[in-house]
């Protein structure tokens, strides 16, 4: 597959640029989420926790859409469509304190909840659409 992601958009990824991330409830309605977002490779990753509604969701229907909006010109932006190819605990705990780092600027994941088990979702975009 071709590299879906434009080189002219990658900056996003290394930005506060939150993602609305868009899933499909159980009966098809949208429902959209704010996230934190990285990439690698040519896989956008997500973090979560087991059991919300994403979660749910997107075990159940691995399809997605997300927009990235540039933080310092909201005019331009980057939406990608595609599936989750992968979803696991792996690697999960400590990839929750990176994005903290790059979103908050601390070391941990200040709101971790030890009842709760962090999830990495690995999405291959295969559509994508910018302006900016």
């Amino acid at each position: 597959m071709s590299q879906v992601i434009p080189e002219k958009y990658r900056d996003l990824f290394n930005k506060k640029a939150f993602a609305s991330l868009g899933t499909l409830m159980p009966d098809g309605r949208p429902q959209v989420t704010p996230v934190w977002v990285d990439v690698e490779g040519d896989l956008v990753i997500i973090n979560s926790a087991k059991g919300r509604q994403k979660d749910r969701n997107l075990r159940r229907d691995p399809r997605v859409s997300l927009a990235v909006i540039d933080p310092d010109n909201p005019y331009r932006y980057l939406e990608l469509r595609g599936r989750v190819v992968e979803i696991t605990e792996q690697g999960a705990a400590a990839h929750i304190d990176k994005m903290a780092k790059k979103y908050l600027g601390v070391d941990s994941y200040p709101y971790k909840n030890p009842n709760e088990i962090r999830v990495i979702y690995k999405i291959q975009p295969d559509h994508a659409t910018m302006m900016g």
